[in-house]
């Protein structure tokens, strides 16, 4: 393979993203990851959806244009899709022109090539699908807001592609996954299939594209939406990029959409005369008990929250992990630390620091050259040297949570070995034989490592620095010659459940429950402070050394603000300390005393002041 396209659904403008949008994208990132880790030359896009009546009335709604209301909900989708480590390679918005005229050219093909008539109908019409729908549909209860509609449109020609559609989807297995989605479709493709409306009368409906052929009328959403699939990539046989990257590999998207993208865009593209994508993936939902999670239900449960108390990777895991692909799974708060707790912090976590803190104490830090030649080292080498290669196979045939469940076995099976050979030991009688089963043991977390980093970039980037690889090979015997390894805070800190518990109990609490006595807080000494030196801890990813002046003396002070502040941003500040805790050490550099800082999400800030009327050491009260 030398190329590879992975597309998200473009997501409606009409609500805030929620957990549904955010499976999609980080499964599409995971996956665009593998590859591009794979040196495969990869696109993966995503979106937005910006037409329609539902964005019409919502600006209407807040008075304002709906290219105003779409502007306003951008940033909502590409600031959690940088909080979640998304990075997509393109983020399309159906309003930008590279859409816009590709979609009026499509149209003008489609009705140059007798695909398109004008027709009037009479049906019931559902405002929140923006479509007509079926009586069937509609005694379904599901749809709750139906009117009876007559109007003329224009119809695309949708049946005259049904049996080649049906043949193909026979003829190419990997067409709809998994097979239940594709039986689905095939059951739905036994009937006679309608055509298409595709069409609005600017009458009802001015927010969408005009069609080429009639300035009377807008194109139906869903026709605009799907093509933003080709256009994208500069639809056109003389673009080098669309020629390189289409037929896309894989469409992802949720069950509740599997027939507009597998019977409406397989037979758009019929008509145009394109290759249809190669495999269009549905994946399930994430319930709350066993139902779908649903505002108007009011069983919402948002997993997002959990990415300002813990990390988006410990989240990101977790989601790939808990879903197969294509069934729904359960979400909860217990799940998740169940899953932390087991997976991140004791296995893979305390792998690590117990690897990094036994070469540390017995051999300062460092190895030299020779793996574990015993019968069990070599277990551990053939089984770690399997990982990567078993991790793309896995993502080829769509079974990501198989590999992760492959490469936690393989830390499982280091952290056994370690246990069996016990190099605390051996170093009494054989410091060689003790560095070789360390060594070996590293050699194989780093491999393990690699075949997670799609999953958790960050982390696994993070432990792979602390062992002192960044060469990303996937090949054993990187640490063949040695390594030496950095000191480092937990990866994976454990998660104290009965605090959580203790914690979520706390929020049904009468908030009086939380009050102290004056004479409490008159014990903290609060003192106007002006910071002097800040130095960067070795070996932390966030812990700066911070030398504040509080008049008559100094103080010391160990902070986790470096991924908030630049070090040349604190000097000089005026901050507000607490002067009188008892002192600690804190990734061994003692700490004596803390800053006073506020927090919103991952956002932090100092509580400072530029008042000239403080004086420094001056008591706060």
């Amino acid at each position: 393979m030398k190329n590879f396209y992975i597309t998200t659904p473009i997501y409606y403008v009409n609500d805030r993203p929620h957990i549904g949008h955010a499976y999609t994208t980080i499964l599409a990132d995971v996956i665009s990851r593998q590859y591009k880790f794979q040196k495969i030359n990869s696109i993966f896009l995503t979106g937005l959806d910006e037409h329609g009546q539902k964005v019409e009335q919502a600006a209407i709604k807040n008075n304002i244009s709906p290219k105003e209301h779409c502007d306003s909900m951008v940033p909502r989708f590409k600031e959690l899709w940088d909080k979640l480590n998304i990075k997509y390679d393109d983020f399309i918005r159906t309003t930008e022109n590279r859409h816009t005229t590709i979609v009026k050219k499509i149209l003008q093909k489609v009705y140059d090539n007798g695909d398109i008539y004008f027709d009037e109908y009479e049906g019931l019409y559902s405002i929140s699908e923006e479509r007509f729908i079926t009586e069937k549909e509609a005694e379904s209860g599901i749809f709750k807001d139906i009117k009876k509609l007559k109007e003329k449109n224009y119809f695309f020609k949708m049946s005259a592609y049904q049996q080649e559609l049906i043949e193909h989807i026979k003829q190419n297995p990997d067409f709809i996954m998994p097979d239940y989605r594709k039986n689905e479709v095939l059951g739905f493709l036994n009937k006679p299939l309608n055509d298409l409306c595709i069409s609005r009368p600017k009458s009802r409906l001015k927010w969408g594209i005009e069609l080429p052929f009639d300035k009377n009328y807008v194109t139906y959403v869903w026709f605009d939406a799907l093509i933003n699939y080709i256009s994208s990539i500069g639809y056109s046989n003389s673009n080098e990029k669309f020629r390189k990257f289409w037929p896309a590999n894989i469409h992802l998207i949720g069950k509740d959409i599997l027939t507009t993208h597998c019977v409406y865009w397989p037979t758009m593209l019929m008509s145009i005369g394109l290759d249809l994508p190669k495999t269009i993936f549905a994946h399930g939902w994430w319930l709350n008990k066993d139902s779908k999670m649903s505002k108007s239900v009011g069983n919402v449960i948002n997993p997002l929250d959990l990415i300002d108390e813990f990390d988006e990777d410990s989240l990101r895991f977790f989601l790939m992990r808990d879903m197969k692909l294509g069934q729904d799974s359960n979400f909860s708060e217990e799940l998740f630390f169940t899953r932390y707790n087991s997976d991140l912090a004791n296995d893979l976590g305390n792998l690590l620091s117990r690897i990094t803190n036994l070469i540390d104490k017995f051999f300062e830090g460092k190895l030299s050259s020779g793996f574990d030649k015993s019968s069990r080292g070599r277990i551990v080498q053939v089984e770690s040297s399997k990982v990567i290669s078993f991790t793309n196979e896995c993502f080829r045939k769509m079974k990501i949570n198989e590999a992760i469940d492959n490469s936690m076995n393989c830390i499982k099976s280091i952290n056994k070995y370690i246990e069996s050979m016990a190099p605390w030991k051996l170093v009494k009688t054989d410091m060689t034989a003790a560095s070789s089963v360390l060594l070996t043991s590293a050699e194989a977390l780093r491999i393990s490592c690699l075949s997670l980093i799609a999953v958790m970039p960050n982390k696994m980037n993070q432990a792979l620095n602390i062992l002192g690889d960044n060469s990303f090979n996937c090949d054993w015997g990187f640490f063949e010659n040695g390594l030496t390894v950095k000191k480092h805070e937990p990866l994976f800190p454990r998660i104290d459940v009965s605090i959580k518990k203790n914690h979520n109990k706390s929020h049904k609490m009468n908030p009086s429950d939380n009050i102290i006595s004056y004479e409490k807080f008159s014990n903290i000494e609060l003192k106007v402070a002006q910071i002097k030196q800040v130095v960067k801890i070795d070996n932390s990813d966030k812990l700066y050394k911070i030398i504040a002046d509080i008049g008559k003396s100094k103080i010391q002070i160990v902070s986790g603000i470096s991924k908030h502040y630049n070090l040349e941003d604190l000097v000089g500040k005026n901050i507000i300390v607490v002067t009188n805790l008892k002192g600690s050490k804190i990734f061994g550099i003692q700490s004596e005393g803390m800053l006073l800082a506020a927090k919103k999400g991952k956002k932090l800030s100092l509580i400072t002041s530029n008042s000239d009327d403080l004086v420094l050491g001056e008591k706060i009260y």
